[in-house]
């Protein structure tokens, strides 16, 4: 069992999370270059600071098969669920890169699990996660490097369990809901997936 966070405690988390790798002024706040020296015969030199380099890690890449991101354990759980059917809607890689997997048959009053992995950078990621957190009570933890974020509920309907659970890293979103259908490991096997 992992531990979760609720409330203040989950912010507090996410925001050391997401913020780690944030750079931090030193203590005289931005730089400022550096004053001008003499020397000895009275000519003076200037020290200019020299620009920093720009990082080139490239960025991760966005899946774009959704059978592929899982294991054989979950497509087993998954069994004949229809993938993108066309009557949940758009699925499949669009525009944005944005990858939507919609696991539902449309025959079935409430089953359905819906994926999309998009980009979302770590400002509005931190926001969202820490209102859903604070408003809505997702509890949160830091696993596989990244911030995980979820919550289950009763169906309003039917006799049976929704949920939603979300994990934001390296400016990666994979954001899952669904209704009585909940593979064991579905969302860690997507981020083994995409950054191991």
């Amino acid at each position: 069992m992992r531990p979760r966070l609720t409330g203040a405690a989950a912010a507090v988390v996410l925001l050391l999370a997401l913020t780690a790798c944030t750079p931090q002024a030193d203590g005289g706040g931005s730089a400022s270059p550096s004053p001008t020296e003499s020397d000895a015969d009275g000519s003076e030199e200037t020290s200019t600071p020299s620009p920093s380099p720009t990082p080139t890690t490239a960025p991760v890449a966005l899946p774009t098969d959704c059978r592929a991101i899982l294991s054989e354990s979950v497509l087993a759980e998954l069994g004949d669920t229809p993938l993108n059917d066309a009557a949940f809607g758009p699925s499949g890689v669009g525009t944005d890169g944005a990858l939507t997997c919609n696991w539902a048959d449309p025959r079935a009053d409430t089953t359905r699990l819906t994926t999309t992995i998009s980009r979302m950078s770590r400002g509005p990621a931190l926001d969202m996660l820490n209102a859903l957190a604070n408003d809505e009570g997702f509890s949160c933890f830091t696993p596989d490097g990244g911030t995980r974020c979820e919550k289950t509920w009763p169906n309003e309907q039917y006799p049976v369990t929704d949920g939603r659970t979300l994990f934001w890293r390296e400016d990666v979103l994979i954001d899952t809901s669904y209704s009585n259908l909940a593979p064991a490991g579905y969302t860690s096997s997507i981020v083994e997936h995409i950054f191991d």
